[in-house]
């Protein structure tokens, strides 16, 4: 669609453009990551697969986290936690990101329920 078939911008030359807060996102860099966390995410992410491997066929749909920041429970697709983790390892930061829509707490575990199932398999 050309530039001129769209609507204006209704922020437009707007001091108060709450969009420019997005920009400086891409501008931020926290401090790289050490090479402990970066073993950690990779080991996370080899984590990951076993988990999914284990409990995708037995209805499990990802990983749910206590977020500390907010007290909610946070719900990760299996394919969305991995994407994530990913990012974090290319990027050295975590974009925001949309929450799993209405899902089912039922099909979801934590990471200390997958690290006991995948024992409890190989022993």
């Amino acid at each position: 669609m050309p530039h001129n078939v769209l609507p204006p911008d209704p922020f437009a030359n707007d001091p108060n453009d709450p969009a420019k807060s997005l920009g400086a996102m891409d501008d931020e860099r926290g401090e790289p990551i050490s090479d402990a966390e970066r073993a950690e995410l990779l080991a996370d992410l080899a984590d990951l697969s076993v988990y999914q491997a284990l409990l995708e066929p037995r209805g499990v749909q990802g990983i749910v986290v206590d977020c500390v920041d907010c007290e909610q429970a946070h719900f990760h697709e299996w394919h969305l936690l991995r994407a994530s983790l990913e990012q974090l390892l290319t990027d050295e930061r975590m974009r925001p990101h949309e929450p799993a829509f209405d899902p089912d707490p039922q099909h979801y575990v934590s990471w200390e329920y997958c690290r006991g199932f995948t024992d409890g398999v190989g022993n």
